[in-house]
Formats: C-alpha cells, structure tokens, sequence
C-alpha cells in the first residue's frame, strides 16, 4: 500500500521522538493503532454491507428476469437464483410457523 523503507520509518520514528519525548511516544503510538484497528473493522463492516446489498441487487434482478421467462426454461443462473430467494423465504417463515403451531386452537 505505502511505499515506506528502513530509513523513512527511522526518520518518522525520531521526528515523533522528538515531538512527542519519549514519556508520551508510547501511548501515543498505541493510540495511533487502536485508531487504525478502528478504521480497518469500520471499513471490512462496510464492504461487507456493500457486499450483501450488491448480492440482493442481483438476486432481485434474476428474480425479474425469471418473471419475463417461463419458469420450465430457466437458465441454471436464474434456477440456482430463484433456489437461493425460496430458500431465504423458508428460513424467515420458520420461526413464525413454529410460534403459530405451539398456540392451541381456539
């Protein structure tokens, strides 16, 4: 990512040295890196969020296209789509199947 040798490193490191002394360098530098940690699981949240909706986005197209198409001449792409959103429907039913059937009728 950064092109950074040896001797850039040395010179960050002294010039912090001398900024900072050597008793507020330390919780300095760890500062730095609790930032960075932060950025870093902010960044991999967001990309996963992106990921996810990108995901939906496709499924919700493949779920259009398959609404144009005869649903018997599905290309494998659009079954394998249409498979995956009956899937992730049965999933979200089942919990409230289960609350539905432990109620006695009435």
């Amino acid at each position: 990512m950064f092109d950074i040798g040896f001797w850039e490193l040395m010179l960050i490191a002294l010039l912090g040295l001398l900024v900072l002394g050597p008793e507020r360098l330390p919780g300095a530098l760890r500062a730095l890196q609790r930032s960075i940690g932060t950025v870093r699981s902010y960044t991999s949240k967001v990309q996963a969020e992106l990921n996810h909706e990108l995901r939906i986005k496709e499924l919700h197209d493949h779920l259009q296209q398959a609404e144009k198409l005869d649903m018997d001449k599905l290309p494998p792409e659009l079954q394998r789509s249409v498979a995956e959103l009956k899937s992730a429907a049965a999933q979200v039913q089942r919990p409230y199947q289960k609350k539905t059937e432990d109620k006695p009728n009435e």
